[in-house]
C-alpha cells in the first residue's frame, strides 16, 4: 500500500520546473525532500495534493494502492484528507484570521466526522499550552512556532494515512523543533503514518528521515537511505549541502540540532563604542486578550548606535511581542520607548510616521513580506513614496543602489517577487527597510525560513551593512548561531521577561540562567 509518483514533470508553459521525478510514500516510512529554495521542494508537495498554482501543469503517473489517478481529477482531489494530510510552511497564511482555532479545528473534525472533543486532545498532542484557552484565541494571538503546532493539529483532524510536512519546523526553536519532529516521528511509528519531510535542513533530516531525495533546480540529484548519502554523497551538490550545514561526511548518528555553527568570522568585530543609547524602552508590558500570563512583563532595554542587539527566546517568549512594542506596532502595548531622547510613545499621526524613517524592519517571511503585484523597484522604494523623498526618477536610481547594497543587480528591479528564491526575496526586504537610510534595523527571524547557504548569505550580509552603515541592529531569532554572528549583546527571554543580558560570546559560552543554559543545551543535541 504505498501512494507513487512516476516521471512526474511540473511545466510553466513550455518551461519545465520540475522533474522527471519518482518517489514514493509508504505506511510507516518518512523520505526527507532536501535542497535550497528553488530545487522544486514545495511543488513537488503541491502536486502530489493537486494544488499547483494557476499556470503550472503536472504531468505523470499517480498512484494510490495500484490505482491509477488522474492529475486533477475528482479522484485526485478525494485524497486530500483522510488520505493526504498537509502542514504549509506558513501557518500564518494557512490559518483563517478571523475565526477562533476552535471554530477551525471543529470545521475540519465536522467534516470528517469526527468527534468534536477530538480538537481539545489535539491542541495537547501538539503540546499547545492551555488548550481551553487556545480554541477560544484568533491565530495572530499565537507565536509563530504555536501557530505551526496548530497547522500540524489541523492537518492531523481526519486521520490520514500519509503526511506531507513542508518545512513545518523553520520558524521554531530547536527545542520545540525537536517536539514536534519527536511527535510526527512518533505517529509514523505508532499509527504507521507515511511522512514526507520537507525541509532545507540537513540535520533534521538525517535525524527522522530514512530516505532521502536531494533535488536542484527541479531536478534528482541523489536518492537512495539517509545514511548511505549522507555517509557517501556521489553528487557535488549533496556534498555542497552537507557542508554548508556544518556536518560532517560520515552521516549522522543520531537526532542532530537543527541548529548549525556559524562561522566567527562572520561576528561582530569588536564592542560598540560606548554612546548614548539610540532606542530605550522601559517598563514594556502587553497582555493579549483572554490570555491568562502576560505576553510581555515590565521589561526594560536598551540599544546603542552601532550596536547588534539580539532577543533570544523560544517560540512564545515575548521577543517578536517586545520588538514590536518597541516598534510601536502593537495596540494595548504598555510603558515607555525613546528613539534618540524622543519619546515614540508620545507621538502619533504625522510625527510618528516621521520618526520611523529612521527605523528599517525585515520580517521573517520572505514570501509573505512582498507585495506579489508589485515589481521589486516599487517594493524597495515603497518607504520613500510614503515619506514623500524625491520623484519617480530618483526614487527608482534609489532602488538600483539598494539592490547592488544587498548583493543583486540594479536591473531586477524591474522583475517579480515570484521570480526570486527565498534568499533573494530576503535581500530585497532589506533593501526596502534600508530605503530610508535608517539608524536602526529591525529583524524578525530574519534567516529562520533559508536554508543554511542562504542563512550564512544573509547573516554575513547584515554584519557587513551594521558595520559600514553604522546601523543598530535589533535581531530577533530563536537561533543561537544566527544571533552570535550579528549581535554583541544578547537578551533571553522566557515567559515575558528578560532572564539574562550581557555580552553574546559571554552569555552563549557560560550561561547563568537556567533557561538560557537550557536553550544552549538544545542546541549540542
Amino acid at each position: 500500500m504505498t501512494l507513487a509518483l512516476r516521471q512526474l514533470d511540473v511545466h510553466a508553459g513550455a518551461r519545465r520546473l520540475l522533474g522527471p521525478l519518482d518517489l514514493a510514500l509508504a505506511p510507516g516510512r518518512c523520505l526527507g525532500v532536501v535542497g535550497e529554495s528553488g530545487s522544486g521542494k514545495s511543488l513537488t508537495a503541491l502536486s502530489l495534493l493537486g494544488l499547483l498554482p494557476p499556470g503550472l501543469h503536472a504531468r505523470g503517473a499517480l498512484t494510490h494502492d495500484g490505482a491509477d489517478i488522474v492529475f486533477g481529477s475528482r479522484a485526485h482531489a478525494a485524497l486530500r484528507g483522510r488520505v493526504l494530510g498537509w502542514v504549509p510552511q506558513d501557518p500564518l497564511a494557512a490559518l483563517h484570521p478571523l475565526r477562533t482555532i476552535g471554530a477551525q479545528l471543529r470545521e475540519t473534525l465536522r467534516v470528517h466526522d469526527q468527534a468534536e472533543t477530538q480538537a481539545r486532545a489535539l491542541l495537547s498532542r501538539v503540546r499547545l499550552p492551555d488548550p481551553d484557552a487556545a480554541l477560544k484565541r484568533f491565530p495572530h494571538q499565537f507565536s509563530g512556532g504555536q501557530r505551526q503546532r496548530i497547522a500540524i493539529a489541523l492537518a492531523l483532524c481526519s486521520a490520514p494515512r500519509y503526511l506531507i510536512a513542508d518545512e513545518p519546523t523553520s520558524a521554531l526553536d530547536a527545542r520545540i523543533a525537536r517536539e514536534v519532529l519527536d511527535l510526527l516521528d512518533a505517529l509514523r511509528r505508532e499509527d504507521g503514518l507515511g511522512l514526507m519531510l520537507i525541509s532545507h535542513d540537513l540535520p533534521l533530516v538525517g535525524a527522522y528521515a530514512e530516505d532521502v531525495l536531494v533535488l536542484r533546480r527541479g531536478d534528482v540529484v541523489e536518492r537512495g537511505a539517509t545514511r548511505a548519502v549522507f555517509a557517501h554523497p556521489q553528487h557535488a551538490y549533496t556534498r555542497e549541502l552537507i557542508e554548508a550545514d556544518g556536518l560532517p561526511v560520515g552521516g549522522p548518528s543520531g537526532p542532530i540540532s537543527s541548529e548549525t555553527a556559524i562561522d566567527s568570522k562572520l561576528g561582530p568585530e569588536g564592542p560598540p563604542t560606548k554612546n548614548q543609547a539610540l532606542l530605550r524602552g522601559e517598563a514594556l508590558s502587553m497582555r493579549y486578550p483572554r490570555s491568562a500570563t502576560p505576553a510581555l512583563d515590565g521589561v526594560d532595554i536598551a540599544l546603542h548606535r552601532g550596536e547588534g542587539l539580539a532577543l533570544l527566546g523560544e517560540s512564545g517568549s515575548g521577543k517578536s511581542t517586545l520588538g514590536r512594542a518597541l516598534l510601536r506596532l502593537l495596540r494595548g502595548a504598555q510603558g515607555r520607548v525613546w528613539l534618540d531622547e524622543v519619546e515614540l510613545t508620545a507621538l502619533s499621526g504625522r510625527a510618528l510616521r516621521v520618526m520611523r524613517r529612521r527605523i528599517g524592519v525585515v520580517f521573517q517571511d520572505p514570501y509573505a513580506s512582498l507585495d506579489p503585484r508589485m515589481r521589486v523597484g516599487d517594493i524597495v522604494t515603497e518607504p520613500l513614496r510614503i515619506q514623500d523623498f524625491g520623484d519617480a526618477a530618483a526614487r527608482a536610481a534609489k532602488a538600483g543602489e539598494l539592490l547592488v547594497a544587498v548583493g543583486l543587480e540594479a536591473e531586477m528591479a524591474t522583475r517579480w517577487p515570484h521570480q526570486f528564491s527565498g534568499g533573494q526575496r530576503q535581500r530585497i526586504a532589506i533593501a526596502r527597510a534600508l530605503a530610508c537610510d535608517p539608524d536602526l534595523l529591525v529583524c524578525d527571524e530574519a534567516v529562520s525560513a533559508l536554508d543554511a547557504h542562504h542563512r550564512r548569505e544573509i547573516l554575513a550580509l547584515l554584519a557587513t551593512l551594521k558595520r559600514e552603515r553604522g546601523l543598530a541592529l535589533l535581531f530577533v531569532t530563536h537561533d543561537l548561531a544566527a544571533a552570535a554572528a550579528v549581535a554583541e549583546r544578547i537578551a533571553v527571554l522566557d515567559a515575558g521577561k528578560i532572564v539574562e543580558l550581557g555580552d553574546a560570546a559571554e552569555v552563549l559560552r557560560n550561561p547563568r540562567h537556567a533557561h538560557t543554559q537550557a536553550l544552549v543545551d538544545a542546541r549540542r543535541l
